[in-house]
């Protein structure tokens, strides 16, 4: 029997909670979860994309029509050729929960998880956290993601309904008292500066993006009992924890420096985008878009292989010089990218949010000299009291290149 599929536009919420049990469960409609403050553009091309069956909003479930004025006749992201783009396409075979993501380049896909992924992911972090039955969760991610999702997915085998914040606020979550809790590191960052009690808390779940070792080093002497993940909407979330991974997932790095994963978490396809998928899949490994290598048997992210920096003939992995940038005393925050330059190419620019002094170009320069080759110091330093970032929780990486 075909499953029905239905675009959820609804805030975080115990609506939300149950369509998601629903769709994992079975006796609900596969669900892609979108939010409501999406700009009406952006939400109809996304709609156009998905093609459901029906989109429900806190008004109610209305059936999708791709020709009302409202909805756009075709895709902004094309489909693989012969594929067809009418509403009410059914969802792939197992499919339960689909997730709407650009990734880094802007382009929309979305990414099909059957049930027994989401769970599978859900349950080996449980097991890997040491959560026990009862223990509650606290969402205060985007639901619209995976790492929403999944929050609530934990909560629902713990067996205890979670606390859903739909914004995030450190004294909201203090007074949640305890709780497990997933989070990106600038909201980290937030708790420490708001001098919350992470002793208090349950497992903080980081992810999204890098967490730099200063800030994992003042969280876990502050009593956090962090674990850092990595993983995307592909692999339903993050499935390496401290560069290890989860029960049944395997990781490798392959002859182009490319990690690859493999094992239950992995989704079934991008939907109506086969050759797309084809594309990243290698047999039973998923080929990632980032560079890594294994170190001591545990996995360590060099950075995202479009993120590579070709300044003056050399290539300069971002990632790796982030890292290094971030364990200077000066430097609070960090991410490097490539900016046009006509003489070199790109230049390596470092956006810094600086502690409490503020750097020179010429220390970091030197800092970052100490451990890698001259080509990868920064020819370029913006001072910036935030960095921008997407609503997933990452640098908005794009708009840092054009600067």
């Amino acid at each position: 029997m075909e499953r029905r599929l239905h675009a959820v536009v609804l805030p975080p919420g115990p609506r939300l909670y149950g369509a998601l049990t629903a769709a994992l469960d079975g006796s609900g409609p596969a669900i892609c979860p979108l939010s409501p403050d999406l700009p009406a553009p952006a939400l109809r091309g996304l709609l156009g994309t998905l093609a459901p069956h029906a989109v429900e909003t806190e008004d109610g479930v209305q059936p999708y029509r791709a020709a009302d004025p409202a909805t756009p006749t075709t895709s902004t992201t094309p489909a693989d050729p012969a594929t067809p783009a009418d509403p009410g396409a059914p969802a792939a075979p197992g499919t339960a929960v689909l997730i709407a993501t650009s990734g880094s380049t802007g382009t929309p896909k979305i990414v099909e998880l059957s049930a027994t992924a989401v769970l599978h992911s859900a349950t080996a972090t449980l097991a890997r956290i040491g959560a026990g039955p009862g223990d509650r969760w606290l969402c205060c991610v985007p639901t619209s993601h995976i790492s929403g999702i999944l929050v609530l997915a934990r909560a629902l085998l713990g067996g205890a309904a979670p606390v859903i914040h739909p914004r995030f606020d450190p004294a909201s979550v203090e007074a949640a008292g305890d709780v497990h809790i997933a989070m990106v590191p600038t909201q980290l960052r937030r708790l420490l500066d708001a001098g919350t009690d992470l002793g208090a808390l349950g497992a903080i779940i980081l992810g999204g993006a890098a967490a730099s070792p200063g800030l994992l080093a003042e969280a876990r002497g502050r009593g956090a009992r962090v674990f850092t993940t990595y993983g995307m909407s592909e692999t339903s979330g993050g499935c390496v924890y401290d560069g290890v991974p989860l029960d049944g997932v395997r990781a490798a790095v392959g002859d182009d420096g490319r990690i690859r994963l493999a094992g239950e978490v992995l989704f079934t396809g991008y939907r109506r985008r086969a050759a797309l998928t084809a594309a990243v899949r290698d047999g039973e490994w998923f080929v990632t878009p980032d560079l890594g290598t294994v170190e001591d048997g545990r996995l360590r992210v060099r950075g995202r292989i479009d993120d590579v920096i070709n300044t003056g003939g050399e290539k300069v992995v971002a990632g790796e010089v982030a890292t290094a940038l971030s364990r200077h005393h000066k430097v609070r925050d960090v991410v490097v990218v490539g900016r046009p330059d006509p003489e070199w190419g790109e230049r390596v620019t470092a956006v810094v949010v600086p502690a409490a002094d503020a750097p020179a170009l010429a220390e970091l320069r030197a800092w970052v000299r100490e451990t890698m080759p001259v080509h990868a110091a920064p020819h370029e330093l913006e001072l910036v009291e935030a960095i921008p970032l997407l609503p997933s929780g990452k640098p908005d990486r794009a708009l840092l290149r054009h600067a």
